[in-house]
C-alpha cells in the first residue's frame, strides 16, 4: 500500500479510537469526542489513491428513537470518509465549503453498511468528493453525499 493511502486509512480508523487504540467509551470523555463517538467501529476494507471503502455495523449509540441510523451520524461519516479519500491522494486535510447529502433510505441498528468515498477531481485548492453509503448485503443506497473541500494548511 502506498504511504499516503496507508496514512489516510490510519487517520480515518484512528478517529474512532482514543490514543491507546481503545474504542469509544462514554464513561471516559476525551478530546475529539465527536469523531470517536460517530466513527468507533469503522474499518477500512480497501484503500487506494482517491478511493476508500469502509464498513460499519450501525451501533445503538448512533440510532434515533425509532432505532434508525441518525442522519447526523451519517453526515459525520460522509464528511470524514470524504476527507480521508482526499488525504489518500497525498493532499492535505481540507474543510468542507459545499456539502450536499441525499438521504434515500434508512438503516437500522445492527445492519452492516459499506461506505465508499471517491475523489471526483481537483482544481487549485479545491477537491470534489462523492461518498456513497449502502447496505453491504444488497448494495441498496442509504445516502449519497457530494462535497467540495478546500485546503487550508498541511495538517
Amino acid at each position: 500500500m502506498e504511504r499516503p493511502v496507508q496514512m489516510a486509512q490510519e487517520w480515518l480508523e484512528g478517529l474512532g479510537a482514543d490514543q491507546s487504540g481503545s474504542a469509544y467509551d462514554p464513561a471516559k470523555p476525551k478530546r475529539n469526542e465527536f469523531e470517536r463517538f460517530s466513527l468507533a467501529g469503522l474499518r477500512v476494507s480497501r484503500a487506494e489513491p482517491g478511493r476508500i471503502i469502509c464498513h460499519l455495523t450501525v451501533p445503538k449509540r448512533l440510532a434515533d428513537e425509532k432505532g434508525k441510523w441518525h442522519a447526523g451520524a451519517i453526515a459525520a461519516m460522509i464528511d470524514n470518509v470524504g476527507a480521508a479519500s482526499i488525504k489518500s491522494c497525498d493532499l492535505p486535510i481540507k474543510v468542507s465549503v459545499d456539502y450536499n447529502i441525499s438521504y434515500i433510505s434508512t438503516a437500522e441498528i445492527g445492519e452492516v453498511m459499506e461506505i465508499e468515498g471517491k475523489v471526483l477531481g481537483h482544481k487549485g485548492k479545491l477537491s470534489g468528493v462523492m461518498v456513497e453509503v449502502r447496505r453491504k448485503g444488497n448494495g441498496e443506497v442509504v445516502a449519497q453525499g457530494r462535497q467540495w473541500m478546500k485546503a487550508t494548511s498541511r495538517l
